[in-house]
Formats: structure tokens, C-alpha cells, sequence
């Protein structure tokens, strides 16, 4: 497939900046695989669009504060991404480190761009990615816990991230995150309150959890000419046997499984062995694009996708890619707010 069929235009003003004014204030279009409808609604009344005997499967996985920045001994200041713990060094990606030498020592900075503790680069790898060794006994959580930022993908944009970082650190994670890992947030489960959830199982519908940690790579666009060229990047997952039993009951007794965002998606359909699921954990890097055949989902609730990005690609199997283009030219005219901290859609 040429990647230019997942592009569309989309007004810059539309790119939300900031989260709704609450979680569960967003717009909602609900889209009917099967006949492409297209239906306005708020996410308030998500509850409407389930039956009883489904299940909604969400991604538990806890944001890290991966955002954070470095100083070099001239004063030059450095933006890094935390990705991994690799024993006593991190992995990060450095934005403009093309100067930094590797044994070069910099400052990791806190929240007011005061040194907090020295660290060595000490090595360069590719793609802008670093081993940083900080010169701290605390686990890199805990580091970054004094001193970093919600790791925004690149199109939100802060020019006084301390100003907004209470709202982001609140916001830029799902009120049921609970295991740590993820570099961004898994941003369909953003829309969730606590008091929507109870009200969805007080119709008889099922949660269950999976976690997949989501990687950097989900902000990276398709740069090759067609889908098929692309290198789909790896996240680790879990799916416990407690919430495959769920899943799994669901299935045979006939209702419907809801994946929660993309990540839920490719973590059922990873797992999945013909129409069941399977507990496991490790990594994976599955593509799904236009021709693939879902075992699991049923439906998706998920938030509007970047032009020529594997996520679109994704919806686009599941729907259809014409009626997903279709849907996205709707959320334009009609002024929905896209990306990360925008508006949802629900494809049923």
C-alpha cells in the first residue's frame, strides 16, 4: 500500500494542546463498520454505545516522567527521553547531542534546571539514542520522579513545561495506570473517569486488563513509500491468566470484546489462538494493516491518528480504510480535537 493513502489534511488549530476540561468532556463519533455510519455523541455517554455480556479490555500500563534534561559544561541544555534501564545505565534518546563526546560528563537538571547529579555519556548508539550512567544509587524511576516531565509527543507544545507540569503529570496518564514502563500514554483510556467505569459494570459489562508498555516508537511516522516497507517497532506486553479468563468467557458466551486503544488491540491479537486468548508476556511487534484477519476485537475506542502513522493503518484494517478516511474528513469539518489530548471515536 503507498503510505499516501493514510494522509489527510488537518488544520494545525485542531491539534489539541491541552486535555479536555474534564476526562470524560470529549466529543465522541461512533462509527459503524459495517455500514459507515457515522453518529456525534460525548463521551459521557459511552455507556450507551456497550451491551451487557461485553467486555472492555484497557492497557494498565503507568506513563513515566521519561522527559527530562541534561547540561553540558558550557550551559548548553540537552532534552532526553528515558527509555530503558539497562543495568546501571539508561537508554535515552538525545534531541541536537550531535557535540557530545562519549566519557563527556554533563548534569542531569531537576524541574528548575538546577543540577540534580552528574552523569557520563558513555556511549553513543544510533538513531540519537545514548547509554547515560548517572551518578546516583537511586533506581531511574526514582530519579525520575524529582526531576522529570510527562513525555509529550512533539506536537504538544510547552514553552513553560514547569508551569504545566502538574496538569500534564495528571492528565497525560489513565486514572487505572498501574505498573510503570510506558514513554507515552496509552491516550483512548485518557477519556475514563472512575465514576464511567463503575457505571459500565453496573451494566453487566466486563473489564480486563492487559498491559503494554508503550515505546517511542508509536510517535514515529511510516518515512518509507509504502506500508509494507516499514520496520513496525517492538513494546513488551502481559496478559495475566486471571484477565484471559475474562476475555476468553466473554467470547463464549457471545458478547463483544472492546479493546481500549490501539495497544489493547495489538495486545489481544498477539495473543490471540483462534478466537481465544492466551496469557502470556513479552515483546511484540505486530503490523496491522489493511488485509488483516481479527480474531479478538470487536470494537475500538480510540483517539484520531497522525497521517501516514502505523495506528491509522491499524484502524484502518479494522474498519475499513475508505470509512475511516471517510470519518476523519467528518471530525474535521465538524471541528473535533485530534490527537493525544483530543477527541475519540468508537468503531463498532
Amino acid at each position: 500500500m503507498d503510505i499516501e493513502n493514510l494522509n489527510y489534511e488537518l488544520p494545525a488549530e485542531l491539534i489539541a494542546q491541552k486535555p479536555a476540561e474534564k476526562r470524560d468532556a470529549s466529543k465522541l463519533l461512533v462509527l459503524n463498520r459495517a455500514d459507515g455510519a457515522i453518529i456525534d455523541s460525548s463521551f459521557a455517554n459511552i455507556g450507551d454505545w456497550l451491551r451487557k455480556g461485553d467486555c472492555l479490555v484497557i492497557n494498565n500500563t503507568k506513563v513515566l516522567p521519561a522527559k527530562f534534561f541534561t547540561c553540558r559544561s558550557t550551559g548548553a541544555k540537552i532534552e532526553g527521553l528515558f527509555l530503558a534501564q539497562q543495568k546501571d545505565c539508561w537508554l535515552v534518546m538525545l534531541k541536537n547531542s550531535a557535540k557530545i563526546k562519549q566519557g563527556e560528563k554533563l548534569s542531569l537538571l531537576d524541574r528548575d534546571k538546577i543540577p540534580y547529579c552528574p552523569v557520563l555519556a558513555k556511549e553513543r548508539l544510533s538513531a540519537g539514542q545514548w547509554l547515560l550512567r548517572p551518578q546516583s544509587d537511586l533506581p531511574a524511576e526514582d530519579v525520575l520522579k524529582n526531576i522529570g516531565f510527562a513525555p509529550l509527543p512533539p506536537y504538544i507544545k510547552r514553552t513553560q513545561p514547569l508551569i504545566e507540569h502538574k496538569t500534564d503529570s495528571l492528565r497525560y496518564q489513565t486514572v487505572y495506570a498501574q505498573y510503570s514502563g510506558a514513554v507515552a500514554a496509552p491516550t483512548a483510556g485518557l477519556h475514563f473517569t472512575e465514576k464511567t467505569i463503575e457505571n459500565i459494570k453496573a451494566k453487566g459489562i466486563a473489564i480486563a486488563q492487559v498491559t503494554l508498555h508503550v515505546g517511542e516508537g508509536t510517535f514515529l511516522p511510516v518515512k518509507t513509500k509504502t506500508l509494507q516497507e516499514h520496520k513496525m517497532h517492538s513494546e513488551r506486553f502481559s496478559l495475566d491468566s486471571d484477565n484471559a479468563q475474562i476475555i476468553n468467557r466473554t467470547i463464549e458466551q457471545g458478547g463483544r470484546v472492546i479493546a481500549v486503544g490501539t495497544t489493547s488491540v495489538r495486545t489481544l491479537e498477539t495473543v490471540s489462538v483462534g478466537r481465544k486468548v492466551t496469557p502470556q508476556n513479552g515483546q511484540t511487534d505486530i503490523f496491522i494493516t489493511p488485509g488483516f484477519e481479527f480474531r479478538i476485537v470487536d470494537g475500538i475506542i480510540t483517539n484520531f491518528h497522525l497521517p501516514k502513522s502505523t495506528l491509522l493503518a491499524l484502524v484502518g484494517a479494522f474498519a475499513g480504510l475508505d470509512k475511516i478516511m471517510t470519518s476523519y474528513r467528518h471530525a474535521v469539518e465538524k471541528r473535533y480535537r485530534f490527537y493525544s489530548y483530543g477527541d475519540c471515536m468508537l468503531i463498532i
